[in-house]
C-alpha cells in the first residue's frame, strides 16, 4: 500500500492525491485504505515514516553492488530514481517531502530520513578514506556536502530536466568528491 502511495503521490502531488488513487494503484478498494489508516493524513504519515527508513535498506544495498566505498558514494545518484524518472514526478515528489518542513509529525520523519542518509553517507566516505580512495578529512562536512549536493542536484535535474537524471546527479557528486581524491602512488 506505501509503494501504490508513493506512485500516486510521484503522479499526481500531494495536494491532488485521494485515496480512491491510492486504492486504485494498490489494486484495493478506497474502503480497505480507510479502514486501515482511517485518513489521507494519516496514509501520507505511514508513507513519510516508510520513507524515513529508507536509508535502511539503500545503503546496504549500495555496499553490496560496489566493492568500493567511492563508486558506492557516486551510485546514490542510482537510488535517487526512487523519486520520479519525469521532471514532473520529481517535482511531485519534492512537493510531498516540502509539506514536511510545515507539519511538525510530517517533519519527524523528515529530519529521521535526513539524519539515517547523513550516517549512511558518512560511513562510506570514512569507508573510502580507510581504502585509500579519498584522502583524509572531516567525513561530517563531506558527508554534508555530499547530502546538499544530491538533493539540490536533484532539484536542479527537475528544474533543467535534461538529460539523465542520474547522470546529471552523479556529475554533481563527482565534482564535490574529487576535492578529496586520494592521489595513487605509481
Amino acid at each position: 500500500m506505501l509503494r501504490a502511495t508513493f506512485r500516486a503521490l510521484a503522479r499526481l502531488g500531494p495536494a491532488r492525491v485521494t485515496l480512491a488513487d491510492v486504492a486504485a494503484e494498490a489494486g484495493i478498494s478506497a474502503a480497505a485504505l480507510v479502514q486501515r489508516f482511517g485518513s489521507k493524513r494519516a496514509l501520507l504519515l505511514a508513507a513519510a515514516s516508510d520513507a524515513a527508513g529508507g536509508a535502511d535498506y539503500i545503503f546496504p544495498g549500495l555496499r553490496a553492488r560496489h566493492r568500493s566505498p567511492f563508486a558506492a558514494l557516486l551510485a546514490l545518484a542510482d537510488c535517487m530514481r526512487v523519486m520520479g524518472d519525469t521532471r514532473e514526478t520529481v517535482a511531485n515528489t519534492l512537493a510531498f517531502l516540502h509539506g514536511d518542513l510545515y507539519d511538525p509529525e510530517f517533519r519527524e520523519h523528515a529530519l529521521a530520513s535526513a539524519r539515517n542518509t547523513h550516517a549512511g553517507i558518512a560511513a562510506l566516505v570514512r569507508d573510502a578514506i580507510a581504502a585509500g580512495e579519498l584522502v583524509r578529512c572531516n567525513v561530517n562536512r563531506v558527508a554534508c556536502a555530499l547530502q546538499a549536493a544530491l538533493e539540490g542536484s536533484l532539484r536542479m535535474w527537475a528544474i533543467h530536466g535534461e538529460g539523465d537524471m542520474a547522470k546529471w546527479i552523479r556529475r554533481d557528486l563527482k565534482a564535490v568528491l574529487d576535492g578529496y581524491r586520494a592521489r595513487r602512488q605509481e
